[in-house]
């Protein structure tokens, strides 16, 4: 008994990086802020700037220095500044810290900036991987509170 059963082509998903707008404002000096594009990285921790763009942003006084994992696993130290409110493309904005590492420029003068996980959760959003773009999650997870 030969039956024959509709063939369903395999969907290749890309593989890609998921860049957004990013605003970084000073908390007590709006003025005082910084637009550009970051690439987002749910293996890095906060939202991550180079430190040569830190007089951007003006006097942040929280500061704790910290010591970074990179990738490639060398250790590097890092400040923690705030507090800055931060807006990933449209979505809504949201108070924390911002990570400043000593980076190198790419061949263009440009740096990489990193939005990190925790960036993601507080302002409720998550990665579309099939479009590379950020989504509005429905609700906020707190099941994991209830346990």
């Amino acid at each position: 008994m030969a039956t024959e059963r509709p063939f369903y082509p395999r969907l290749e998903g890309q593989m890609g990086e998921v860049i957004v707008e990013l605003i970084v404002e000073n908390r007590l000096e709006p003025e005082r802020r910084i637009a550009c594009k970051a690439m987002v990285d749910t293996g890095a921790y906060g939202l991550i700037l180079p430190t040569a763009w830190k007089a951007r942003l003006g006097e942040l006084p929280d500061l704790t220095v910290v010591d970074l994992e990179m990738a490639d696993q060398r250790v590097v130290p890092a400040e923690i500044r705030g507090p800055v409110r931060v807006q990933l493309d449209g979505f809504r904005r949201v108070n924390t810290e911002v990570i400043f590492v000593d980076m190198a420029p790419r061949n263009d003068g440009s740096y990489e900036s990193l939005v990190g996980y925790t960036v993601l959760e507080l302002a409720n959003v998550v990665i579309d991987m099939r479009r590379h773009c950020l989504v509005a999650r429905k609700y906020y997870n707190l099941k994991s509170c209830a346990a």
